[in-house]
């Protein structure tokens, strides 16, 4: 299993007193280093000049975290599964799973990112501001800079194995798992629909809690799927279980129903959709 996540869009600094990022130490630094150190030059670049609020397409309160990106080399750093934060992560629990899952985590969990192409949740990274969606100059759009070496970091990687992608449309079009050939995977995007009134709707709260529920269900379970037959049994161990709470209405939802659908294309993904409500 490769379980691909997206970054959250919020992060949460490391304390002041660890130690900065070391390129070479993060997941396949060889293939990555080289575009890593790039992005962080031209980020730290855009992120000292006026304009860089928009650049970057943040809003303008954010100036704390823009002049962070102009250090981020000297920064601290901690671990990825706890400088990323948000509805996703708290659901799945990356920073506080037992020995065994962490384990499964540290093999199988890698989040997709602007800045570094691909981390594991030990990767010990800085907390920083940057999109997959930004034309950085100097670098040019994110999502096509980092094709080529994430194919080289990741291509191997899910050859012959089930790839279980919860990221969002902007990180997918960095990287998208080989489904023909020698080096084929079995690619499954999720998809998280809300059943109320015999309506289905997409909710976008619901949608990252839930692929948090799936992702830390796939962790702590006793078996690792390892084709999307298999993954689609583990997400029908969640039917009927309490998985969030409704903003707003503080009413829970639990899952309804798990469902595998057929690819539309001969080489784009099949879905695991999950219905809440």
């Amino acid at each position: 299993m490769l379980l691909l996540l997206p970054p959250s869009e919020g992060k949460t600094p490391a304390p002041a007193d660890a130690a900065p990022v070391d390129l070479a130490a993060l997941t396949a630094a060889d293939a990555l280093t080289a575009r890593r150190t790039a992005v962080l030059e031209a980020l730290a670049a855009v992120s000292a000049r006026p304009d860089a609020a928009q650049v970057l397409a943040v809003g303008a309160s954010l100036g704390e975290e823009i002049a962070r990106n102009t250090r981020l080399r000297a920064e601290p750093a901690a671990p990825a599964s706890r400088v990323y934060t948000g509805v996703l992560y708290a659901a799945a629990g990356l920073a506080a799973l037992p020995d065994d899952a962490a384990a499964r985590a540290a093999r199988t969990v890698r989040v997709v990112s602007g800045l570094w192409g691909v981390v594991a949740p030990g990767d010990r990274v800085p907390a920083y501001r940057l999109s997959m969606g930004v034309d950085l100059p100097g670098v040019g759009k994110l999502a096509t800079a980092w094709r080529a070496p994430l194919a080289a970091a990741l291509d191997a990687r899910a050859a012959g194995d089930v790839v279980v992608d919860c990221r969002s449309a902007a990180y997918l079009a960095a990287w998208k798992p080989r489904t023909s050939g020698d080096r084929a995977a079995d690619w499954v995007t999720v998809r998280v629909v809300r059943e109320a009134d015999g309506r289905r709707s997409v909710v976008s709260h619901n949608a990252k809690h839930t692929r948090g529920v799936l992702t830390g269900h796939l962790l702590r379970r006793a078996g690792e799927p390892t084709s999307a037959a298999e993954l689609l049994k583990a997400a029908e161990e969640l039917v009927g279980e309490v998985v969030g709470t409704e903003v707003g209405s503080g009413l829970s939802y639990r899952v309804l129903e798990a469902t595998l659908h057929a690819a539309t294309g001969r080489t784009g993904p099949r879905t695991l959709e999950l219905v809440v409500g």
